[in-house]
């Protein structure tokens, strides 16, 4: 559990002075002042490094994405449940019910992409409220392929519409929150806030598209688009929430030789 995990404070330190940058470029390219939320991207990496920058006494972040359903599972039980998790990875329809039922503090999916899934994680929802009265519904993006690279998870902008309604009308333990997107690399890299993003508009054009037909505001729709290489030039064009991992967590390692808790070390510091 987070009690018998050490942090070392000379990595603390560091993580702290980054995630203030990160938090310091966001508020210089929010020009309209609004909320954007800011991910955490933590996959890869230990829990301790989650729990430096969570310490339910004064906690400098508390939102955090994981790419992988066993991982999440893993560290959601060793780690506080003032943390909301986001699930930004993609998803397999097998394991949606486990991830929407194991984990209370799972504050949203990000990577719905099919009724399966959103069927599959309605059905866990709904089980984890049966037992827990406090559970709150689980938010849902619907993630779009705006690239239209084969190779990318999300629905066509096209079917957006159909799957928004479908979770809307038949899902009625979870709540669509918006819609996200990852897109191409490189427009990702060439992005600046003075140089719009193809995959952006294409997001932004599909979610006024899609509000304007279930007759919703627009902001009810969030957008959550940018990533470490793009978050300020997402920010100008309208995101609401911003995925940021390596330039808070620095590089990871090879997925085969991660852990999800580090062993005790000395802290010299």
């Amino acid at each position: 559990m987070a009690e018998d995990m050490q942090i070392n404070s000379q990595r603390a330190k560091q993580l702290a002075e980054n995630l203030a940058s990160i938090s310091s470029r966001i508020k210089a390219v929010n020009k309209g002042n609004k909320q954007v939320r800011l991910i955490a991207v933590s996959k890869l990496k230990p829990a301790n490094d989650i729990l430096a920058l969570h310490q339910p006494s004064n906690p400098l972040q508390t939102h955090f994405g994981e790419n992988y359903v066993q991982e999440l599972l893993e560290k959601s039980k060793l780690l506080p449940r003032s943390i909301r998790w986001h699930m930004i990875g993609g998803l397999q329809s097998n394991k949606c019910k486990q991830l929407a039922e194991q984990i209370p503090n799972l504050w949203c999916v990000s990577s719905v992409d099919s009724e399966k899934k959103a069927n599959e994680l309605e059905k866990g929802r709904k089980a984890l409220l049966e037992k827990q009265q406090d559970a709150s519904k689980l938010r849902i993006m619907v993630q779009v392929n705006t690239s239209g690279e084969e190779a990318k998870s999300g629905v066509e902008p096209s079917a957006t519409l159909s799957l928004c309604r479908h979770i809307i009308d038949k899902c009625p333990h979870l709540q669509l929150t918006g819609l996200m997107t990852i897109g191409a690399i490189a427009r990702s890299q060439e992005t600046t806030p003075e140089n719009e993003n193809e995959d952006f508009v294409c997001l932004r054009e599909t979610r006024d598209s899609v509000a304007k037909e279930l007759g919703w505001e627009e902001g009810k729709l969030e957008l959550s688009m940018g990533m470490s290489a793009d978050f300020e030039g997402a920010i100008g064009q309208g995101s609401d929430e911003v995925r940021v991992g390596s330039d808070i967590f620095g590089q990871r390692p090879p997925k085969q030789d991660a852990v999800v808790k580090e062993a005790a070390v000395d802290d010299k510091s």
